[in-house]
């Protein structure tokens, strides 16, 4: 039942949420009212940042694979301004590091530490990189002789100017530390708000039985007022008796769910109940049904498709009533009454059978694992989408602060998904993020979604990232 569009625009939801109040990750800022010791540390700093990069793209494990360089933090400090302009800034000239980089990656690269940090990737022990740069820099890059050697050299130099440096690049791995995601908070959210819209499925199939109850109790004072007509004491009981409810109220699956979650529209929300009844009863849809010289499960079945789709689903008390109970079942709405319909098309075709006209919560295993597994990826790697992101932005000459968040939630959770899920077609998930993006951003976020996936998508498959067509 709770199939993969669905899922998505869940992920979208949990992850604009999430990653709207996440902590940010900063390197340090300029000392201000510096002397002459601190604008030594802290050029000692950044030149520390870039030299950190540069081993992390010399320590190859195997032909082709630097696993340091994949790491969060390296990750993390390329999205960085100040870096960048770094990296770029070295690009043209020495970098005062140069000639150590080659020795002192030998020395990382022989280290238990990155030794142990290997292991833990085979193992897939998800802590795996959390502390590999702090043990790294105070354990194995400080210490080196190449790099005591070399520091002494440079302009303004002071041992406290040195340590300042260290305690600079140790505060940087603790606030990348503490900006780290909980992706088990943020699972567990998905997979609440995934519940919740199960529970709307369930609250919209118990309307039939709540408002056929209720004209029943409606038709019985009728019968025991002092004044009482010939339709009093003989109503036309069709509704009343109508088959959907009745099986609905007698399904297994059914009770147990109400039991288990105990859901029940009354007492809370008899009003809305009240207002539902009455437009149907005003209906012509009900009307017909009731002048109709008799009627089959078909007929009831088709009764409640139409007042599902003309009168229920389109009742302001009903929407407001269900803002109110979540924030996302306004959303959710169109897409669970789409399968409230599907249960009443199951309903006639099991007729008969005894079998359970139910839908499941989940189609099968993988569709179970999705949107867990889609979370994962995004947040784990969610500095290389993002630098995906940029580079095409930089390519279309677009400005980047004016890039709504949610265009950036959609386009990175679209790589994580083509990335991440071979057996998807490409152009289906292309197509889904770019109908998210018209529905939950700006006007123009689908065209704009479209263009940038489609540069990403170009690139990573010219690099053999994806493979893919």
């Amino acid at each position: 039942m709770i199939n993969r569009i669905l899922i998505r625009i869940k992920v979208i939801q949990t992850l604009y949420s999430f990653l709207l109040v996440e902590k940010q990750f900063s390197i340090e800022s300029n000392p201000s009212a510096p002397t002459k010791e601190k604008r030594f540390a802290y050029s000692l700093y950044l030149d520390m940042l870039v030299l950190l990069i540069k081993l992390s793209r010399e320590v190859e494990r195997r032909r082709g694979e630097y696993p340091l360089a994949q790491t969060r933090f390296i990750s993390r400090l390329l999205m960085d301004e100040r870096v960048k302009s770094l990296m770029l800034k070295y690009s043209s000239e020495p970098f005062p590091f140069d000639g150590i980089v080659e020795g002192l990656a030998q020395t990382v690269k022989d280290s238990g530490v990155y030794k142990s940090f290997l292991k833990d990737l085979d193992r897939d022990v998800p802590a795996a990189e959390e502390m590999v740069w702090t043990n790294l820099l105070n354990m194995v890059i400080m210490p080196s002789p190449l790099l005591t050697s070399i520091i002494p050299n440079r302009v303004n130099y002071t041992l406290k100017g040195v340590e300042t440096m260290q305690g600079m690049l140790n505060r940087t791995f603790s606030n990348f530390l503490a900006s780290q995601d909980n992706v088990d908070e943020v699972v567990r959210a998905l997979e609440q708000s995934l519940d919740k819209a199960r529970e709307l499925y369930f609250r919209l199939l118990m309307i039939p039985v709540e408002l056929t109850a209720m004209q029943e109790r409606r038709l019985d004072d009728r019968r025991h007022r002092h004044l009482r007509t010939d339709e009093d004491l003989n109503p036309n009981m069709r509704f009343v008796e109508n088959r959907v409810a009745r099986l609905i109220r007698e399904s297994p699956a059914v009770n147990a769910y109400i039991q288990k979650n105990r859901i029940d529209w009354m007492p809370d929300d008899h009003l809305l109940m009240e207002s539902l009844l009455k437009a149907v009863l005003e209906s012509d849809i009900y009307k017909e049904y009731m002048a109709a010289p008799s009627a089959d499960l078909n007929d009831d079945c088709e009764l409640w498709r139409q007042l599902f789709r003309k009168v229920i689903f389109t009742s302001p008390v009903l929407l407001e009533t269900l803002e109110e109970k979540s924030v996302f079942w306004n959303d959710d709405i169109d897409i669970m009454g789409t399968f409230v319909v599907k249960t009443l098309r199951r309903m006639e075709e099991k007729a008969g059978t005894g079998g359970d006209f139910i839908l499941e919560k989940y189609k099968d295993e993988e569709d179970a694992a999705f949107g867990r597994q889609l979370i994962y990826a995004v947040l784990r790697n969610k500095e290389t989408y993002r630098r995906y992101v940029d580079e095409a932005l930089d390519g279309a000459n677009w400005d980047k602060e004016r890039l709504a968040f949610m265009d950036v939630v959609v386009l990175i959770t679209a790589i994580g998904e083509i990335l991440n899920f071979p057996k998807i077609p490409l152009t289906v998930s292309v197509n889904e993020y770019i109908e998210l993006a018209k529905s939950y951003s700006t006007s123009k976020s689908g065209s704009f979604v479209h263009g940038i996936l489609g540069s990403v998508i170009a690139r990573l498959q010219k690099e053999s990232i994806l493979h893919k067509q």
